[in-house]
């Protein structure tokens, strides 16, 4: 028997890597499409568009874990009961539960493997995303310059750049900035780099001029050889990185820091979210018992099990469509939060139900009547 465990759950295993492997490259292409942005409009490197991309794999690998699963077990056990194993299972003696049992603790550990990543290594991963993005998004290069384009990265400035390198080498610069009290100063260099000097950000320029207009329009030119623009005034030194609900841990959610004003207006939505985090593994365990049900719920059938397997896929995409409804309303209500668990575990229980309910195909009713046997072994009345 335990051959035969190993052998199904051998026969599950490998279409359940399979189909997650797939469903995640679908989901990290559309990922990457979102921020395809960091390269094309903040001038970031490709390390750094990789980085963001595979830093949100622990999240979308958990939403497509319970589907994966549910297709993986739908193709293999449909070939394995199509191709009569499974009957040759039952005729050798093994009960519905023997021949269900290494599907279930494939989900189980699956299930496990999803509750560590849902309560410790996609809040990691989501807070490591958020920081790189707070850099890409505080990045005085790529907010203050852009190739062959005029910005205006604070009121009264204008800056242009014909192109700027690889190295980060800023090419036929151009700023005008005008002043509060009247006049603008316009400059102009040859090269220009952002780097520190004294511990402040600085534009340095090379080889350019500057014309100023004061209050009286008189016009002051000069020319330099290195001149430090000063970016200071441009950095926004108050703002600070925000966690979102999904980037928290389960105890930042469960028992948010009510003395915050963000977190005490959106103490529910904190609540709801970490509910989410351990029920929604739990998916996980019931779509496995639905497929089941959807092959071995009913009689061997050579003709496939199409319409049945249409049945069940809807009731499992409702089961899923019902958890996801409960969690957006568990937002306006605490006491929603019980459904986020009762959701999984009454699909588990109609998965289990049908594979285990009594099934009667027709009823005979004969009515016997009593016989003789003579001693010749003839019947009589």
């Amino acid at each position: 028997m335990l051959l035969i465990d190993r052998y199904l759950l051998r026969q599950l295993l490998g279409p359940t890597v399979l189909a997650t492997a797939a469903l995640a490259a679908v989901a990290l292409l559309s990922q990457s499409l979102s921020a395809l942005d960091l390269i094309v409009g903040q001038r970031q490197s490709a390390l750094v568009f990789a980085k963001v991309t595979l830093l949100a794999m622990p999240q979308l690998v958990n939403m497509v874990l319970p589907i994966a699963v549910f297709v993986a077990a739908l193709v293999s056990l449909n070939r394995l009961h199509t191709e009569q194993e499974i009957v040759v299972c039952f005729a050798g003696g093994m009960s519905r539960w023997r021949v269900i049992a290494p599907g279930l603790r494939l989900a189980s550990m699956i299930t496990l493997l999803a509750l560590v990543m849902n309560l410790w290594v996609q809040p990691l991963a989501a807070r490591e995303m958020r920081e790189t993005l707070f850099e890409v998004r505080t990045d005085l290069a790529s907010t203050l310059i852009r190739e062959g384009e005029f910005t205006n990265p604070a009121p009264g400035l204008t800056v242009y750049a014909q192109s700027v390198d690889a190295t980060g080498l800023i090419h036929n610069l151009f700023i005008h900035q005008e002043k509060d009290g009247g006049g603008a100063t316009t400059y102009t260099a040859e090269e220009g780099r952002i780097e520190k000097r004294n511990g402040k950000p600085v534009l340095a320029m090379h080889r350019g001029s500057m014309q100023e207009f004061d209050k009286a329009d008189v016009l002051n030119y000069l020319t330099f050889d290195d001149y430090p623009y000063e970016l200071a005034p441009f950095m926004r030194s108050d703002e600070l990185i925000h966690f979102k609900p999904s980037d928290r841990y389960l105890h930042e959610l469960l028992f948010p820091d009510l003395t915050q004003d963000w977190e005490k207006r959106n103490r529910l939505k904190l609540l709801a979210e970490g509910h989410n985090r351990i029920a929604s593994p739990l998916y996980n365990i019931a779509l496995m018992a639905l497929a089941f049900t959807a092959i071995i719920g009913g009689g061997f059938s050579r003709m496939g099990y199409g319409r049945r397997i249409a049945i069940i896929s809807a009731v499992a995409v409702g089961f899923r469509i019902l958890g996801f409804v409960v969690q957006a309303a568990s937002e306006e209500a605490a006491w929603l939060n019980v459904l986020q668990y009762l959701v999984p575990v009454a699909a588990t229980y109609v998965g289990l139900r049908g594979i285990f309910r009594e099934k009667v195909s027709r009823f005979i009713d004969m009515r016997l009547k009593p016989h003789r046997i003579s001693r010749h072994g003839e019947a009589a009345a």
